[in-house]
């Protein structure tokens, strides 16, 4: 059993845990995830390590409730715990000292993207940090963002907070200043999202990375539900990446991966609830 430390609401339906987890708080490097299972009836499922505190002994996940077990996680209090939390899974990101680094993230993958940014920074790299979403109160993480970069833009779909549009837009603006150089883009957000910096990049050869979290079974390689492709060559996320170069990723087939359960995943949230207001009557 893993003892939940701390639970903090972030934003509508967005939740950070801090999990009891020493031996994974020392180990846990930027890029790494973990397999978490609440109960021994729950699901595994793969989330990102935003954080890890060696000292206190805690890792931190950061999640948005959409579906049956993310509700029940953003349900938990300080002293409850989870059954399970097996890590840290997949491979570290490589972090070197390359230059001017633009960090991309949008919505949820700001967590993800954050102890990366923060060891390209720690690197001696010269960070911007370019953070979306679709409206400001669904930003996440900018005063820790703000905190550990060099410079911070802020876009959302709707213009209620920073440049209205999309972080490609940001990210395209600077591509084309030349007197910045950028040497690196790292970009993690949903999908369609993190297609659109690749196609951004592509045209200047900016080496570009992107952190996958495509469907998971057990995080070992084992099931081969995190396939995606990868330069012609088909790879799995948990033990390859999750980093890959984004130019390399085909995004299509992995998009459309991504919508193999969507109605059972919708059944599961539905009779979740469901029984949630019966408890309550």
């Amino acid at each position: 059993m893993f003892r939940v430390r701390s639970a903090t609401g972030l934003g509508p339906d967005l939740t950070r845990l801090d999990i009891e987890a020493p031996d994974l708080a020392r180990a846990a490097q930027p890029g790494q995830f973990l397999m978490l299972r609440i109960d021994e009836e729950g699901e595994r499922i793969p989330l990102t390590i935003a954080d890890s505190d060696p000292d206190a002994g805690t890792v931190s996940v950061i999640f948005l409730a959409v579906g049956k077990t993310t509700q029940q996680l953003s349900r938990l209090k300080p002293r409850d715990a989870v059954l399970d939390v097996a890590g840290p899974l997949g491979r570290h990101m490589e972090i070197e000292k390359v230059g001017t680094v633009v960090c991309v993230g949008g919505g949820v993958g700001v967590p993800a993207l954050y102890p990366k940014a923060r060891a390209l920074k720690h690197a001696g790299n010269y960070v911007i940090s370019v953070i979306g979403a679709r409206t400001a109160e669904l930003l996440v993480l900018v005063d820790e963002m703000s905190a550990i970069s060099d410079e911070v833009r802020i876009t959302t779909d709707d213009g209620s907070r920073g440049r209205k549009g999309f972080v490609s837009d940001e990210l395209k603006d600077m591509l084309e200043d030349t007197s910045r150089g950028i040497d690196l883009v790292v970009a993690v957000g949903p999908i369609p999202m993190m297609a659109a910096v690749a196609e951004t990049t592509r045209p200047y050869g900016v080496k570009t990375l992107v952190s996958l979290n495509p469907i998971m079974v057990d995080g070992t390689g084992m099931c081969g539900g995190c396939r995606v492709t990868v330069g012609g060559e088909t790879k799995f996320a948990c033990v390859d990446g999750p980093v890959f170069d984004a130019h390399e990723v085909n995004f299509t087939e992995l998009a459309k991966r991504q919508t193999r359960f969507v109605d059972f995943e919708r059944r599961a949230k539905e009779e979740y609830e469901h029984a949630c207001r019966l408890q309550q009557a």
